[in-house]
C-alpha cells in the first residue's frame, strides 16, 4: 500500500533513523529530527528547530532544494482540507519579513491534521 500511496501523491511518514543518516551533513549539531513526511519525491520534515522542505527535482532526483524555515520565524500558518471535489489540500506558511505565504499542495489522503499538529506543537513550544 505504502508503494501505491507514494504513487498517488500521498504523504507517508518516514523512518527517522535511515532519514538522519541522510541529513546528517546539513543538521546542526543539536539539531534532532522530530517527524517527516514523504510526498512522492519531496520531503516535509520537522526539527526540533525548523521544517525542512525538500524537494527532489529532475528525473534522477539528483538536483535537491532544501528550503529551511526557522519555527520562531512563523508569523503563522494554514492548513486546508480537501473536501468532497476539491482533492487536494493546501498548507500555508507565512515568514515574518514576507508579504506571501509559502505553498504547498498536498494531495488527498495526506495526513494533514498530522502535518498541523506538527507545526502547531513545535511553532507555539
Amino acid at each position: 500500500m505504502g508503494l501505491l500511496d507514494g504513487l498517488m501523491g500521498n504523504a507517508t511518514e518516514v523512518d527517522l533513523d535511515e532519514l538522519h543518516r541522510e541529513l546528517a551533513p546539513i543538521l546542526a549539531s543539536s539539531e534532532q529530527l522530530k517527524l517527516a513526511y514523504k510526498v512522492i519525491r519531496d520531503l516535509f520534515v520537522f526539527t526540533n528547530k525548523r521544517l525542512l522542505m525538500i524537494d527532489k527535482q529532475g528525473v534522477t532526483g539528483k538536483k535537491v532544494e532544501y528550503h529551511s524555515i526557522p519555527f520562531k520565524s512563523i508569523t503563522h500558518f494554514l492548513v486546508e482540507t480537501s473536501g468532497r471535489f476539491d482533492m487536494d489540500a493546501e498548507l500555508k506558511i507565512w515568514i515574518s519579513g514576507q508579504s506571501d505565504p509559502i505553498v504547498r499542495e498536498l494531495k488527498k489522503g495526506t495526513d494533514v491534521v498530522g502535518i498541523q499538529r506538527a507545526i502547531a506543537e513545535l511553532v507555539l513550544n
